[in-house]
């Protein structure tokens, strides 16, 4: 009876793509020394003979499991760069009003597991950003970004309270990271040190933004503004609040504290990143002048969200000379609403209240 391939279990083709070829060369180079005259000669050309074929013999072998593994590298980071384009999901051009863009830089040309998360929801309570950070790279950080975007995508609808958002997330990465400890339960493991810093932002329909912040860096506020010289603008912190610990490192605080950020008007935007992007340096140890960047970056009105990202990764990538030394993840949202009110002049920044 003829059984076909498609009843032969997985790791027996793979296992015959890896070991044929080697077993057929080790096949020819037994069979050469048994049965060719050659080969059982002593003189010094057929010493030369000799090594010449095992030499090809080995060097075939050598170059067939290189290429073996390389393919299983490729195939590896395929199913990773599927798996994070599954956690963070492509975000859509508008979400109810608002016009948003966002992408990350990784560390390595070919990285595609990092620590760095964002998601945008649009929710009965209003539009909820999450941004954040999860410390280390690898599957390892991976699998908290499921937990925390995961806990998030749920939390957002769900609880009424922007506050009561941020009480799920940690929930969610305390039983996370439980559970890494169960399995890895050395008291100095790499999950002793876990922690991420987090962001999580609302803007309601009129425009108000408020945000719980756990150790993560604010938003820029931005705003084009076309004058008699041309296009200019205006970026800077919605707030200079200290914002909380990371979560992982401290429980919350009984009383979670609320920073409003003022009403973000039409044709203003929100420019959120990643510490990964104002941290990085160049050769001679400098800081990337973010703010700069995003002065060059919004001159042109309207304000676009994908050419605030372009340019600023572009002058990000000419700082560091190449890929920085984090990963870098922005987001950039413009509220695009009408009757949302606007400003003749430049914006000021409104001071920052806490509400508990």
């Amino acid at each position: 009876m003829i059984r076909s391939s498609a009843g032969v279990p997985p790791w027996v083709r793979s296992s015959a793509r890896v070991l044929g070829l080697p077993t057929l060369w080790g096949a020819i180079a037994v069979t050469y020394k048994l049965v060719c005259p050659l080969a059982r000669e002593a003189g010094i050309e057929a010493r030369l003979v000799n090594g010449a074929v095992f030499f090809a013999v080995g060097t075939g072998f050598v170059v067939h499991v290189r290429s073996v593994v390389q393919r299983e590298v490729q195939q590896a980071l395929r199913v990773a760069r599927a798996a994070q384009n599954a956690l963070l999901r492509p975000l859509p051009a508008r979400i109810d009003g608002l016009a948003l863009a966002g992408g990350r830089l990784s560390v390595e040309r070919d990285a595609c597991v990092g620590g760095d998360l964002y998601d945008v929801l649009a929710t009965e309570h209003g539009v909820r950003i999450v941004m954040g950070d999860v410390r280390g790279h690898g599957l390892a950080a991976l699998s908290t970004v499921a937990a925390v975007l995961g806990s998030f995508r749920e939390a957002g609808h769900d609880e009424p309270e922007l506050a009561g958002v941020v009480r799920r997330l940690d929930r969610a990465l305390a039983r996370h990271l439980d559970d890494r400890a169960r399995l890895d339960p050395a008291p100095d493991g790499p999950v002793a040190e876990e922690f991420v810093s987090l962001l999580v932002v609302e803007i309601d329909p009129a425009g108000e933004v408020v945000a719980v912040n756990c150790g993560h860096p604010w938003p820029y506020r931005l705003r084009a503004l076309a004058g008699a010289r041309g296009a200019r603008g205006r970026a800077f912190p919605v707030t200079e609040v200290d914002p909380l610990p990371p979560l992982g490192l401290f429980p919350l605080p009984a009383e979670l504290p609320l920073v409003r950020c003022g009403r973000l008007l039409s044709g203003e935007a929100l420019f959120l990143h990643t510490d990964g992007a104002a941290d990085a340096r160049d050769r001679r140890g400098r800081f990337f002048p973010l703010e700069v960047a995003l002065l060059d970056a919004i001159r042109s009105v309207p304000l676009s969200p994908d050419g605030v990202v372009r340019a600023v990764f572009g002058q990000l990538a000419r700082h560091v000379s190449g890929a920085p030394a984090d990963d870098v993840a922005l987001l950039v949202l413009r509220n695009d609403r009408v009757g949302a009110g606007t400003r003749s002049g430049p914006p000021s920044p409104r001071p920052a209240h806490r509400v508990t």
